[in-house]
């Protein structure tokens, strides 16, 4: 989750990119439509079948930013992926997105989404749908926080495969840092310009002014990257003011000054006990894959129930790309005969499976 400064370009880039994939649920499954409330609010989503009963049921948990199940190919790579390896995947919009209803809340609490997971897992099973005696999750980004907690709710959750999964902390802080690298800055024009955000930052969560946040922050409000993020980060004193109720509501790391998503996050991993699949791209600029990988070996990894799988070459989205950076469209990758699928990404998740007795 990138606070409230996500790229909108970069959610078309999600949106291009999850469809993506070597298969085609075409002529492969089924789909029924499938709907659960939560908090009120009717949630609508869909289920795809195999040709043949499924072995287990897996729940598809999505990143930041608005979704678009509704469109039949959204996340259709990776629905097809496990529909051809013979599980059920359930997959539904979030509140206000599609044919949800209820208010879209870019940010929604992680802690929030992981009761509305957990009552979509109720339903599931109260209308024991086929594979739901086995459910597994698998989730993106933003749902590295949420599995956690579902699995901690629910301890019968069969398995969680985790792709591109965060630490405990926000990472607009590395996604900043990453991307200026990309683009070419030296270390020292890095260090002055995340130097300057952070202490913007946290003027605003300590409930500084906006003339004060401009006046500590004079060079990154006219940088090319952040001018890119929707006219800047705060371009207005509305902008600042929003967000800064949000933040007084959190709680912050000592250390990095950056935002804790999920208080005692390590604890809550330690505790985990069913098979975890974790994968990262190399080329991630979105989440810090190597300290979210360490985490994951001192925590799952003590328990022996972690595998783990980095790919080179390969992005946020687990797509080949060449530089990961959040400017770099779908389009142009696949252009230069990019943009599908990490090599081995499918090949590894395939045999963690078999290796699992989860699929035939």
């Amino acid at each position: 989750m990138l606070a409230s400064t996500f790229p909108a370009r970069y959610a078309a880039i999600l949106f291009i990119g999850l469809q993506l994939g070597s298969f085609s649920l075409l002529g492969q499954a089924r789909t029924e439509a499938f709907a659960f409330v939560f908090e009120e609010n009717t949630y609508s989503g869909f289920i795809d079948f195999p040709t043949e009963a499924p072995t287990s049921l897996i729940v598809l948990i999505p990143g930041s930013g608005r979704t678009h199940m509704a469109e039949s190919d959204y996340y259709g790579g990776v629905r097809a992926m496990f529909v051809q390896l013979g599980l059920a995947v359930m997959v539904y919009d979030k509140a206000g997105c599609g044919q949800s209803e209820g208010t879209y809340d870019y940010n929604q609490s992680v802690q929030n989404s992981s009761l509305e997971v957990l009552a979509s897992i109720q339903k599931l099973r109260k209308l024991k749908v086929s594979g739901s005696r086995k459910i597994g999750l698998w989730s993106l980004s933003r749902g590295g926080w949420i599995s956690p907690l579902v699995i901690a709710q629910d301890p019968s959750i069969a398995y969680w495969i985790s792709a591109s999964g965060p630490d405990h902390l926000e990472t607009i802080g590395y996604f900043f840092q990453a991307n200026w690298r990309v683009q070419g800055r030296t270390e020292a024009e890095i260090g002055r310009l995340y130097s300057e955000w952070l202490t913007g930052f946290t003027i605003q969560r300590k409930g500084g002014s906006y003339q004060e946040y401009l006046a500590a922050s004079p060079t990154i409000q006219y940088d090319s990257m952040i001018l890119a993020l929707r006219g800047g980060v705060f371009s207005t004193e509305e902008k600042f003011l929003s967000f800064q109720q949000h933040l007084l509501g959190e709680s912050f790391d000592e250390e990095t000054g950056l935002t804790i998503i999920v208080p005692h996050f390590s604890d809550i991993l330690s505790r985990i006990t069913c098979p975890v699949l974790a994968l990262f791209g190399e080329k991630d600029s979105q989440v810090h894959w190597q300290r979210s990988l360490a985490l994951y070996q001192e925590t799952i990894g003590e328990n022996g129930r972690l595998t783990s799988l980095t790919l080179p070459a390969c992005n946020h989205l687990l797509l080949s790309c060449e530089t990961g950076g959040y400017l770099e469209s779908w389009p142009e990758l696949v252009a230069k005969g990019l943009g599908k699928p990490c090599e081995g990404y499918q090949e590894r998740v395939k045999n963690w499976l078999e290796e699992l007795k989860v699929i035939r």
